[in-house]
């Protein structure tokens, strides 16, 4: 694990970078801060977490990290013991941890409930989206207090590792780590949609899947929205999906959720 940090004294902000090997965006944008060196006005440690991962291109070593968490210091996993390391390190810090996915091109992020850290960082930072896991966050670093997650694209893209570096200069100006007057002309300048998370869209064995919705928009009752060679999936009642994906997932399609509300810039 790598830690390095801006600013002088003792940081109660964090970026966590490569909590999976496959996903670069989070490194890039914390080496891009790095090579900026901005001046601060309160400190801010930047966390690349899974580093044996990312040096062989792996999601994980023998656990997934992201559902590893509180650790245990003997684990007999490298990520078992890497959890209580990074847990330690973000214990009393409000958090941003970078992922990227295989299903969702744009930016949104997720957060365990929409409490008062979402509620602040969230319209600061360029999504249109927040999604509330509902606290189905077991093992995930989201359960701990303060900690926003984004997904910032497609896995292994430029885009994901462009979006990363704003997502992480939003979240620095949100927490009073960078200067607010340097916001980007139309940052916050959307309310954000949140959505609760609801259910996982399971995906039966075949040789084609298809799908037929587009995330974050509604699916009416009666509404095919995915296809499993001739077999289509058809919804009882509406809902908003959440990477809704061909193949991003081997097992599911994706997850079904509710639109509960917005978060004013």
């Amino acid at each position: 694990m790598r830690i390095e940090q801006l600013g002088e004294g003792t940081p109660e902000v964090a970026v966590v970078a490569a909590i999976h090997g496959d996903e670069p965006c989070g490194v890039h944008a914390v080496e891009r801060l790095l090579a900026d060196d901005p001046e601060t006005e309160r400190p801010v440690k930047f966390i690349v977490a899974n580093e044996l991962a990312l040096e062989r291109e792996v999601r994980y070593v023998d656990e997934d990290l992201n559902r590893a968490f509180p650790g245990d210091p003997d684990a007999d996993t490298h990520e078992g013991r890497l959890a209580t390391d990074l847990a330690r390190e973000v214990r009393d810090c409000t958090t941003l941890a970078l992922h990227s996915t295989q299903s969702y091109g744009e930016p949104f992020a997720v957060t365990d409930e929409v409490g008062a850290v979402a509620r602040t960082v969230c319209p600061h930072l360029p999504i249109s989206e927040l999604v509330d896991t509902q606290n189905d966050t077991d093992g995930r670093l989201i359960e701990y207090p303060h900690t926003v997650e984004v997904e910032c694209g497609y896995q292994g893209s430029t885009e994901a590792a462009e979006n990363a570096v704003e997502l992480t200069r939003g979240f620095l100006r949100a927490t009073g780590v960078l200067p607010a007057g340097e916001s980007l002309p139309d940052e916050g300048a959307d309310p954000v949609e949140v959505f609760r998370l609801d259910s996982r869209i399971s995906k039966s064995p075949a040789t084609e899947y298809e799908v037929f919705a587009e995330n974050f928009e509604r699916v009416e009752g009666g509404e095919a929205f995915a296809a499993a060679d001739d077999r289509r999936l058809v919804a009882d009642e509406p809902f908003y999906p959440i990477l809704l994906s061909a193949y991003g997932y081997e097992d599911i399609f994706g997850y079904r959720s509710d639109r509960i509300g917005v978060l004013e810039g």
